[in-house]
């Protein structure tokens, strides 16, 4: 009795994952990522994927990034920013980490759900110095934003 009730939990775990998985086929067709190494704008999406980035834009505006039973790691520390740049940050059952230049001012607007976000940039004296609005939503998942050393972005990794 017990047996029968383990093995259709599994068949029932295994059907949800490949459901899952089906799905997140389907949304990396309908939401493809955007940007390079030079774009202005990111629009990243990993939906059962990892995406790692190292941005070199001269003029960085923003854009979004969504990490669904995913990863992402973008590494901003060779952009220069451009005024008014908005970061839209998700995690749902995922992660992203996003390693910034010291200098940079980080205006963070979080909510998390059984979730974590770390943003760890130092707050320059500076009341002109370039400052990067990021909006954070976790959902069982992680966000990490700062200067120097980034989980997932450590400065010997190759991104």
């Amino acid at each position: 009795m017990l047996w029968r009730l383990v093995r259709s939990l599994f068949f029932l775990l295994v059907g949800v994952l490949a459901g899952f998985a089906a799905a997140g086929a389907v949304l990396r067709g309908w939401l493809p990522s955007h940007g390079d190494e030079t774009s202005d704008t990111l629009e990243l999406v990993a939906i059962f994927d990892g995406i790692e980035l190292k941005n070199r834009s001269n003029a960085f505006r923003g854009g979004t990034v969504l990490a669904w039973f995913g990863g992402i790691a973008v590494d901003l520390s060779e952009a220069t920013l451009a005024p008014d740049a908005r970061l839209d940050v998700r995690a749902v059952i995922g992660g992203v980490a996003i390693k910034v230049p010291p200098g940079w001012r980080i205006d963070a607007e979080t909510s998390s759900l059984i979730g974590g976000i770390d943003v760890r940039a130092a707050q320059p004296d500076d009341p002109d110095a370039p400052t990067l609005v990021v909006r954070v939503m976790t959902v069982i998942g992680g966000v990490s934003i700062g200067a120097g050393s980034v989980a997932g972005l450590d400065d010997e990794s190759e991104v």
